[in-house]
């Protein structure tokens, strides 16, 4: 099977910032065409800590441009999508041994007031001898700080991003590796090859590299071409555990190293510890913890906490590669944790034009591809304002089209009306689907009445009307994407989910 495409844009990658950039180029009337070689955010952007923040500790790297950045992006980003992005409240216990208590205030102090904050309660000193989050750690920590930034489900937003791309015209081809292409003249000719081994043929005025931690091997071995700037591979994992804790805060601990911890309440059952932030030199295709690691992130959360956490304790991990740009001066005897987080748009218009991203965090990813489309827009002779900021991703229309202040504050009033619509349905359920669909639950929801009419319950909370929706509608072509990505059901399923997932899914073909 041979298909031909042509198109303003091709988009390489479909991590979050190839999945942004796609959205808002298609929403500017681009045509656009994204690849990516697997699923949907299946390596960095499903791989982070799950937070849209600011990043507080940058302040200590006096990164203020970053964070003041991240802080405005923070609160666009929860009016964008209250269902998948919700307020989460940090606390970080003071350690007598680690930074001293005025500066950690002064640092919190600034990332109160270095953006306007409307969303989101201000920092505060606190006693843990009395407050809820004192009472799982040590005695030895009696004095703590709270701040606010946000939680978000990753790969969700990934997916909510390609569906508002492809709803603006834009073609989705996941599963289809880039394996070729060539400038011809003013235009990109490449080769496409999918996962059945269809050859897809793309003709392109314009090319992206949005590759992430493959950026540079895309350049030098596909394009032929120079990087231009040095990435530095990052490793960063994650353990998840049974909860420590009740209460809904989360907690930064911090680390004689300079690196910091979190501690997350997960998935209403589990508690999300991570990240670490190694180098990294091996295949990027197959990132997994180590032992060491694991270790560690043990090892620091039992400094704090009063019950300790063993590597046996371990209920699952997940790492990912994130690719950090150096500037010239830096070396490799900087500490990872160091290196900034920020990114950096290489445009090359010698001939048809390229577009290179080097790095960039999720909290910055709506900016980044906005600025991306800014830059490459006018040489396609495309000059219409950037529109994302002044929009909600699909489902998130919670009170009305645009982003609101409300549909934050008042995601709770939504649930409860929609329990009311949906009588039927389990709350635990009917919540996660508010969750993770926000007002698209009406699409999957469309003319059932009852829980008989969602089809065979195929894994514990996974109905097959949820499956098929995902296979129609977000690119779901496996088990690993739904269990994993899609939904976090994989967590709470037996050993044996995956199998009987993707024996039920042959079944149906």
């Amino acid at each position: 099977m041979h298909q031909q495409l042509q198109c303003d844009i091709l988009i390489v990658g479909g991590g979050i910032n190839g999945a942004g950039i796609a959205r808002d180029a298609a929403g500017r009337g681009l045509s656009v065409v994204l690849c990516e070689k697997d699923d949907l955010a299946s390596h960095t952007s499903s791989a982070s800590t799950k937070l849209i923040h600011g990043g507080l500790r940058y302040l200590e790297q006096y990164d203020f441009g970053l964070v003041r950045k991240a802080l405005i992006e923070r609160e666009i980003l929860l009016r964008s999508a209250p269902h998948i992005i919700r307020p989460l409240r940090f606390v970080m216990p003071h350690d007598k041994g680690q930074r001293p208590a005025w500066m950690i205030r002064a640092g919190m102090f600034i990332y109160d007031h270095l953006a306007r904050r409307e969303l989101l309660p201000g920092s505060q000193g606190i006693d843990l001898r009395k407050h809820a989050a004192g009472t799982p750690l040590k005695d030895i920590f009696v004095r703590g700080f709270a701040y606010s930034d946000g939680w978000v489900d990753d790969a969700r937003l990934v997916v909510l991003n390609a569906i508002a791309a492809r709803e603006n015209g834009a073609t989705i081809l996941t599963r289809t590796a880039c394996i070729a292409v060539q400038r011809t003249g003013d235009c990109w000719n490449a080769t496409l090859r999918t996962a059945n081994n269809a050859t897809v043929e793309v003709n392109a005025r314009l090319l992206i590299n949005a590759t992430g931690p493959w950026a540079a091997e895309f350049l030098h071995d596909t394009v032929h071409g120079r990087a231009g700037k040095k990435l530095r591979l990052i490793k960063g994992s994650h353990i998840v555990v049974k909860k420590l804790f009740d209460h809904p805060c989360a907690y930064i601990f911090q680390h004689p190293d300079g690196r910091i911890v979190f501690a997350i309440p997960y998935e209403h059952d589990y508690t999300l510890i991570g990240t670490t932030d190694i180098d990294y030199h091996g295949d990027t295709d197959k990132v997994t913890i180590d032992a060491a690691e694991i270790d560690y992130l043990c090892t620091l959360v039992n400094h704090y906490f009063a019950r300790p956490i063993t590597p046996a304790d371990v209920l699952w991990s997940y790492s990912g590669v994130r690719p950090l740009v150096e500037d010239e001066k830096e070396d490799d005897s900087e500490s990872a944790s160091e290196v900034t987080r920020d990114y950096k748009l290489a445009f090359d218009t010698d001939a048809a034009p390229l577009l290179t991203v080097f790095g960039g965090k999720i909290t910055t990813f709506r900016k980044l591809a906005e600025e991306a489309v800014d830059l490459i827009a006018p040489a396609l002779g495309n000059h219409r304002r950037a529109w994302t900021a002044a929009a909600c991703l699909p489902g998130g229309d919670i009170f009305g089209a645009k982003p609101n202040n409300r549909a934050v504050l008042e995601f709770d009033r939504f649930v409860r009306e929609i329990r009311q619509q949906y009588p039927w349905l389990p709350p635990a359920l009917l919540e996660r689907y508010a969750r993770a669909y926000g007002t698209r639950m009406a699409l999957l929801l469309a003319d059932r009445s009852d829980l008989a009419a969602m089809g065979k319950e195929i894994t514990p909370g996974l109905f097959a009307a949820e499956v098929e929706y995902l296979q129609q509608h977000e690119w779901a072509t496996c088990a690993e994407d739904i269990l994993w990505r899609r939904t976090k059901c994989g967590l709470h399923s037996t050993g044996m989910a995956e199998h009987e997932l993707q024996a039920w899914m042959d079944d149906a073909m």
